[in-house]
Order: structure tokens, then sequence, then C-alpha cells
């Protein structure tokens, strides 16, 4: 059985997250693990402690003073996270999801989702968290790190998520490209669905050769694949075009696995899931 893992926090993503997994689960006839992660803080350096400059026995007071409030607070942290992994599991169930696991967890997110991702196929996660909900056009700080280390497909939930109408590929030829290519020939995720392949470049023979690889590979698909091609740059080609189709959700390889590629910024993989109004599936 197809088993997605659904990242949910406390953001006005989780609703996107949800909506968008029940969505995938029921065509991929799929499980469902939700995931909530509660960080661990330092109590003193989070509240910026500085009982150091002043007497002992105040500073022995005051430290355990903050693990008072640092426990209180760590109960609370994890009522809200069961409350918003309940909630979570009565939205898919409404949805039609039959099968759903919670999972809570304290840690490191990044560290957290690639340890649940192993026993999954596919990760859904909200664009930005909780500490970012209001950064907009703007991607979480963990958005990034977390495609970066997943091995898994990764699904990234926009702010409002309608059920996709239309896969958008966008196709460059790259590693990446193509596993993002063979991935929507064969999951039953794009079954039934429009997918439109889009290549950003000149009237070459090297990007209609682009076009005619991808098309050639998606020929038993029904609908029949539609084709795209324009001169420009890819940020701009394919955002211009997933405005002018119906419910778009966008699909991509995405980063290299160079560790240099992690200091890039700007790097239309990022650019593109900053800028997009609409879901994101990413492939390594």
């Amino acid at each position: 059985m197809t088993r997605l893992l659904a990242c949910i926090d406390a953001s006005t993503y989780a609703n996107s997250v949800c909506a968008l997994t029940a969505w995938a689960a029921k065509r991929l006839d799929g499980a469902v693990e939700l995931l909530h992660v509660i960080q661990r803080k330092d109590s003193a350096s989070a509240r910026n402690d500085l009982s150091g400059a002043i007497g002992l026995g105040v500073k022995s007071e005051l430290l355990e003073e903050l693990t008072r409030i640092d426990e209180a607070a760590g109960k609370v942290a994890i009522e809200q996270g069961r409350a918003l992994l309940n909630a979570a599991e009565e939205t898919l169930k409404a949805a039609g999801v039959s099968e759903i696991h919670q999972t809570h967890r304290h840690g490191g997110i990044i560290d957290t989702i690639v340890e649940q991702e192993e026993n999954a196929d596919l990760v859904v996660i909200g664009k930005r968290g909780a500490s970012s909900a209001f950064a907009s056009e703007h991607i979480g700080s963990n958005l990034e790190r977390v495609v970066r280390s997943s091995s898994k497909p990764v699904l990234i939930a926009s702010r409002h998520v309608l059920e996709p109408k239309t896969a958008v590929l966008a196709y460059d030829g790259s590693s990446a490209a193509r596993r993002a290519l063979h991935y929507v020939a064969k999951s039953a995720l794009f079954e039934g669905l429009a997918v439109h392949v889009v290549v950003a470049g000149p009237n070459t023979q090297k990007s209609f050769g682009l076009l005619e690889e991808a098309s050639e590979r998606l020929a038993r698909r029904k609908p029949a694949t539609v084709t795209h091609l324009a001169d420009g740059p890819a940020e701009t080609v394919i955002g211009d075009y997933l405005a002018k189709v119906e419910e778009p959700m966008l699909v991509m390889g995405a980063y290299g696995h160079s560790p240099f590629r992690a200091f890039i910024v700007g790097s239309t993989t990022t650019t593109m899931v900053r800028t997009a109004h609409a879901p994101v599936l990413l492939l390594r």
C-alpha cells in the first residue's frame, strides 16, 4: 500500500496540507501518517537569560523558574500537538481517507521527517510553517532543507488548495526532471489529469527534442499530453503558463545533490516554490 507522510503544525497551511493529502491518498489508495514535531528549545537562551551578571543565589532561583516555565510550556505544546493531530485526522476521515495514523515527536523537524519518511512513498508539507505564516512570497525556513534532505517525492501545499486538474511538468532534460517525467507517466496520482509539458528555451533542435522526449514518454496517457515551448527565463515561462491553466499543480525536478547548491540563492526550484500559487511536487 502507498504511504503518505503528512507534516502539520499550527500554521494556516495545516488545512491545505490535509486537503492535498486527502486528494493524493484517495488517488493512490494510500494510508496516511500524520506527523507533528515539537522542537526542543533551551529555556534560558530562548528567554535571553542574563542571570550570569547577578548573584549566584538569584541566578539559581531564576534558572529554576525558567525550568518550571519551560516544563509548563512543554505540556501546552504536547496538548496543542495532540489537538492538531486529532483535528487533522477528523478532516481526513471526512474527506474519505480510511487508514490514518498519528505520530507525535520531540526533536528536530528535518531529522524527524527524514527518519519517518523511510516508510513513506510521498511527503506532504506546507510552503510555510507557523513561524512564517505571514511572510508573503517567502518559503518556510525548514522547507528547503526538507526538500534537499528528502529522498522521496515532496508535495508542497500552497495556502489555498483546490483539487488539481492540470499537472504542469517543467522539463529541462536534467536527471531530476527525467525522474519527474517518469513519475508522472507511471503514478496513479496523475490518472485522468491533463498533463502539460513546459520547456523554457529558444526554438532550437535541443528544445524541440526535449518536448519530443517528454511526449514519447507520455504517449499512452489520456487525455493527450499538451506541450508548450517559450523563450525566456524558466521562472517567467513556467509562472506565466501556470496562470493560464485550470487548477494547476507544478511538477519539477528539485535541487541537485552537490553540496555547493545549498549556497545558491534564487535557483529555479526555490523561485517557483516561492512564487507559485499552486501545489508543487518536487522530485530529486
